[in-house]
């Protein structure tokens, strides 16, 4: 039985934002990766569209989530469904950073604005 410990998980730093990746090909996984993402109060991460559907769940605090150009205010326990090819924008607005549990398929890249591409070693 594949267990991944707490003191395991990878940490990458990317963007300002914190990622703790726990499922990944790395770790035994190979359809779907799992990772917290830590937002710090304050922090706007850059927009991007991905390829790949993401299941996005808000473990702590709230963050404003745009979509294709709507945005939505989320708090602790709302999940966002990012389809792919949607383009996506995280705010944390608050004082007090923001957890969320991202799970996603293998494989994922995410194109920024500015049109270059991130491949996220937690999620290959």
């Amino acid at each position: 039985m594949p267990v991944v410990r707490s003191s395991e998980a990878v940490v990458h730093e990317v963007h300002g934002a914190r990622f703790v990746s726990y499922a990944s090909p790395r770790s035994g996984s190979e359809e779907l990766c799992a990772w917290r993402a830590e937002i710090p109060a304050g922090h706007r991460a850059p927009v991007h569209t991905v390829d790949r559907e993401e299941v996005f769940h808000l473990l702590s605090g709230e963050l404003l989530v745009t979509l294709g150009g709507r945005t939505e205010r989320i708090t602790a326990g709302d999940t966002v469904i990012i389809t792919p090819g949607v383009t996506l924008g995280i705010e944390n607005p608050a004082q007090e950073p923001a957890l969320s549990w991202v799970t996603t398929s293998v494989g994922l890249r995410a194109e920024l604005a500015d049109g270059s591409v991130l491949t996220p070693e937690w999620a290959n």
